[in-house]
């Protein structure tokens, strides 16, 4: 599904990443772990073609993204990668419906069509009694789950999640962590999350461990830290 191959990334002077070489499996769950500054978020950003290498391939589903031109990298974007990020980043002004209909309106797909597919996700996610309430009227944990349904209104092949459970009380991590195993068995997405949380990488069914711009073992990496 995924096939990351010899990434290398500066910015300046600093070299982040380090000729990084991994596979990722349709329908896995993988972990990215390591202390802050190893190379985690930007890793994970190249994957989901938001930065570019500096030298470097990433194959999804057979396809090399970079090859693509910059708006069939966007509409590519689009529809085959979903976002969850640490802080939900849903439009203050939008309900949480709205918020999560966004990407399929700019997948050109029809508005009755998402709009009902959007209900049927919040009603799954747990919220279908607060889907027409605005982010300001949302606990932190529905805000969450909303930014996780907006990640998989257009069914996408690769879930992306950057800290996803950083802003979370103990509760709402646990919850959210389960969830993504119950979208996995729903839905069949493959997920790549990184993560500080232990309890989340060991839920994983994989963990890559950065350390300094380079995969190590989880031994290599306690032995540095």
């Amino acid at each position: 599904m995924i096939e990351i191959k010899d990434i290398h990334k500066k910015f300046g002077s600093l070299e982040v990443l380090k000729g990084i070489d991994a596979a990722i499996d349709k329908g896995e769950i993988v972990s990215i772990t390591g202390a802050s500054g190893a190379g985690k978020t930007t890793l994970l950003q190249i994957v989901g073609t938001l930065e570019k290498p500096d030298a470097g391939e990433v194959l999804i589903d057979g396809r090399s993204v970079f090859g693509m031109k910059e708006k069939a990298l966007s509409a590519f974007r689009n529809r085959h990668i979903g976002f969850v990020f640490q802080f939900h980043r849903l439009l203050p002004e939008f309900t949480a419906l709205e918020n999560v209909v966004l990407p399929a309106l700019i997948a050109r797909r029809g508005e009755s069509e998402a709009r009902r597919q959007a209900a049927e996700l919040l009603d799954f996610l747990g919220m279908k009694e607060r889907m027409h309430h605005k982010p300001a009227q949302l606990s932190g944990g529905e805000k969450q789950r909303a930014a996780v349904a907006r990640a998989l209104i257009n069914r996408p092949d690769v879930v992306l999640a950057d800290e996803p459970s950083g802003s979370l009380d103990t509760q709402n991590k646990t919850e959210l962590h389960r969830l993504f195993f119950d979208l996995r068995k729903e839905f069949g997405q493959t997920f790549v999350i990184v993560t500080h949380d232990e309890a989340l990488a060991k839920l994983s069914d994989r963990t890559i461990v950065l350390c300094d711009g380079r995969i190590v073992s989880p031994s290599d990496e306690r032995s540095v830290v």
